[in-house]
């Protein structure tokens, strides 16, 4: 027997550290789950009854039940940010990273956006998003030009105030940048960042919009639609791979709105993946070193999860990852590169499998399509789906051609 649906939440920036070329991105001894479990607002028995702990690297003892598969994903592609870690979660081995800007976008950039939009630009270098709107928000207010700044990502933001500047248009201003920002200058993702408040109380609101470079060859979400099964984006899913290949688009604003979401489709008959990212793990708490409001965050989310499992039909599938670290204890406010935690459930999983270290985030839709009966072709990574299904769904299974 097929399955029917796949929910795959990734619980973005929720590393568990042990990378082995962390210190090629000078994040050795990062490790966002080490950090967060330090706080008393941190709480997980949900997580922990699916098998966080069992996997290796993580702290405590081994050996004990499971409920679920689990295992850690080793990122292979040259980049530590959201575009490449989807990227790779979806079969695309990305081995030249994007490009970064330490020093600021060149001249060429900027005159032609400066151009395109009419308006002037301040700051221009890596920045805390918070610290720039803190120290150019009021002369963004008095000159009316655009904070753009960049960061250890490849990314190219713009903050506004939503008075000067209301979010769509704000939003057609990313539009121009992305379409300057190609070629050798091609950044991930050009983000919109509006603000509100007076100085010098500025704050950002939930009217982010990521404008991402759309993926540079075929993904998993491709195929499954290829093949007419649905595939739904709840959060920046639809930003992050530009639009394509996704039959339903489901922007939130933030956890609560996103586990949400996903709770109604839980309710929806619907037949393929729905792919869902958390982003307040990463946007508020990650970036801001907020150590407990990551541990309250994720307290949440496993609180939520007690509610939305026992709410999984027999041919479903709930798939937990990440797609980088963000470790909040670290005197950096930017992405580190980490493993990430995988974990599975549903009634069609063996429990208690350990799946070892995997070398790829790729696996993650190698096994997707291989839960839905469907050949991965040239995408990147390698399916454990035989590994984690029970013998009976496999001897049901039928390959769809």
């Amino acid at each position: 027997m097929a399955m029917k649906r796949i929910f795959l939440i990734i619980l973005d920036s929720f590393g568990i550290g042990n990378a082995p070329d962390a210190a090629d991105f000078a994040d050795e001894g990062s490790n966002t789950l080490r950090a967060v479990m330090l706080s008393q607002k941190f709480w997980v028995p949900n997580l922990k009854k699916l098998g966080l702990f069992e996997i290796e690297g993580t702290p405590g003892p081994k050996g004990g039940p499971a409920a679920g598969a689990f295992g850690p994903l080793t990122e292979v592609s040259r980049g530590k940010d959201t575009t490449i870690g989807h990227w790779e979660l979806a079969g695309i081995h990305s081995p030249k990273p994007l490009p970064v800007y330490p020093d600021g976008f060149p001249p060429e950039v900027i005159q032609a956006f400066q151009q395109e939009v009419g308006r002037g630009v301040l700051c221009n270098k890596p920045y805390s998003g918070t610290q720039a709107i803190a120290d150019y928000g009021e002369e963004h207010l008095r000159t009316g030009k655009l904070i753009v700044y960049t960061s250890a990502d490849s990314v190219f933001q713009i903050a506004a105030h939503e008075e000067l500047v209301p979010p769509e248009q704000l939003y057609e201003y990313c539009r121009a940048a992305r379409k300057i920002l190609t070629g050798k200058n091609g950044v991930g993702r050009v983000i919109a960042r509006p603000f509100v408040g007076k100085a010098p109380h500025f704050t950002r609101t939930a009217n982010r919009h990521d404008f991402s470079l759309p993926p540079p060859a075929p993904t998993m979400l491709d195929l499954l639609q290829h093949s007419g099964l649905e595939t739904i984006g709840v959060g920046k899913i639809g930003d992050i791979f530009a639009g394509q290949s996704l039959c339903e688009s489901l922007p939130t604003k933030g956890n609560a709105d996103g586990m949400e979401r996903a709770g109604q489709l839980l309710e929806r008959d619907f037949h393929g993946l729905a792919f869902v990212n958390l982003v307040d793990f990463d946007m508020l708490y990650g970036h801001r070193n907020d150590v407990d409001g990551y541990a309250a965050a994720l307290s949440e989310f496993d609180r939520w999860l007690g509610e939305f499992l026992p709410k999984l039909k027999n041919e479903d599938v709930l798939m937990i990852t990440a797609d980088h670290g963000c470790d909040p204890s670290t005197p950096s406010t930017d992405h580190s590169r980490e493993r990430v935690p995988f974990l599975a459930l549903g009634r069609p999983i063996r429990a208690g499998v350990n799946l070892g270290t995997r070398n790829s985030f790729g696996d993650v839709g190698a096994t997707i399509l291989d839960a839905f009966g469907l050949d991965k072709g040239s995408l990147f990574g390698t399916s454990f789906w035989p590994q984690i299904v029970k013998q009976e769904e496999k001897d049901g299974l039928e390959r769809i051609d």
